[in-house]
């Protein structure tokens, strides 16, 4: 087995120790192995659904110069990919689907990036970076973090957010953005600093004292942390504010399906019914959910994590929209992303992490991608 697994390996190029776990190699390696995997049953056609979400530079220029022996080796390549520029990099066609339904097909060397977005959305969507804040210098101040420490992710980070600012946090993979959101909302243990939410010093020990002052996370992971698969899209959007839909000793059903069927027309989810599990909703719509459940709850202070990875770009715009339309009525966002063009797009102020520090905050008007990506490799 450990011969024949060698041969496999060599055949696409890459070392991997045959006898080593899988759960010890990294995400890039456990993929080739599944590649291996497909090709050792001698697969003429193999299917690469959202291959590169997970991976970095370094690992998609592997996959993709092996998606290309393949290729080569007269093996059919269906990849699967929200990612327009890997689709104009890796593909030799492109079919676009919209709402389970085919569109159709165009050949990518004679397509541009919008031609593709305009099939998917039914119009194009020009992502232009903000030129200026929207947020009125004299803003009142609804949420101040000072010298916050909580492990070797989280370094003396301060920073401010006013009301009606979308604050994005922008840096490189494991600069501690992530960690940073989870310590401030109690999701884990802060070492040492101070929050402040209004004016006045919170001690935030758990997500639960977090969501009692207003404040709500949407999770990165969000079939981890923000949705219970196996419940329905109702009982997922009303659980951080169960307490509002509890008649006597039961939950009062009308009203959690009247709730919940505002929040599907508003964010135009896309579900069968209120009832339907979320697990049988694709990415941009059990997002949609995770999103009505903090509606639902009414937070002023939305710490917005990754929010639109893995999701189409239709539903990408109309989570912009959303955002926009919260800070418009004196909501106040914390939005970390790894998207260049999403924080240019939507912040206004950017905060800049690396290795666990803050290393700049910069504001929109001044903002480049250069000037952001010099902050965040500044080790």
């Amino acid at each position: 087995m450990n011969e024949e697994s060698k041969k496999l390996f060599e055949q696409l190029g890459i070392n991997i120790d045959p006898t080593e776990k899988m759960g010890n190699l990294t995400v890039g390696k456990q993929q080739m192995c599944e590649i291996a995997k497909a090709i050792s049953h001698k697969a003429k056609v193999i299917i690469f659904d959202e291959p590169s979400a997970a991976l970095t530079e370094a690992e998609i220029e592997e996959l993709f110069k092996i998606i290309r022996d393949l290729r080569d080796k007269q093996l059919g390549i269906v990849y699967i990919s929200h990612r327009m520029d890997e689709i104009k990099v890796i593909t030799d066609r492109v079919t676009v689907m919209r709402d389970g339904g085919y569109v159709g097909t165009l050949i990518t060397k004679d397509c541009t990036k919008d031609d593709i977005i305009n099939m998917m959305v039914g119009r194009v969507i020009y992502e232009d970076p903000k030129t200026k804040s929207m947020v009125p210098p004299d803003a009142p101040v609804v949420l101040k973090v000072e010298h916050l420490n909580a492990g070797k992710m989280v370094q003396d980070v301060s920073f401010e957010l006013h009301k009606g600012e979308i604050l994005g946090f922008s840096g490189l993979m494991g600069a501690g953005r992530t960690e940073t959101a989870r310590a401030l909302f109690g999701a884990d243990p802060k070492e040492s600093g101070d929050i402040y939410v209004n004016g006045k010093k919170v001690d935030i020990k758990s997500p639960k004292d977090a969501v009692a002052l207003g404040i709500g996370y949407l999770s990165e992971d969000r079939k981890r942390y923000g949705i219970v698969v196996d419940k329905s899209v109702a009982e997922n959007s009303t659980m951080a504010h169960l307490k509002n839909f509890v008649k006597g000793l039961f939950i009062d059903k009308k009203k959690e399906v009247a709730a919940t069927e505002d929040y599907i027309k508003r964010l135009n989810t896309k579900t069968p019914s209120t009832d339907q599990l979320v697990v049988n909703l694709s990415g941009g719509n059990q997002q949609k959910v995770v999103l009505a459940k903090w509606l639902v709850k009414d937070c002023d202070i939305l710490i917005f994590d990754e929010p639109t990875r893995g999701i189409d770009v239709g539903a990408k715009s109309e989570i912009y929209h959303l955002m926009n339309e919260l800070v418009a009525q004196g909501k106040s966002i914390i939005m970390i992303s790894s998207e260049m063009t999403e924080i240019l797009r939507m912040s206004d102020r950017i905060v800049v992490m690396c290795e666990g520090k803050k290393t700049a905050e910069i504001d929109i008007a001044g903002a480049t991608q250069e000037s952001i990506m010099h902050a965040a490799t500044l080790r």
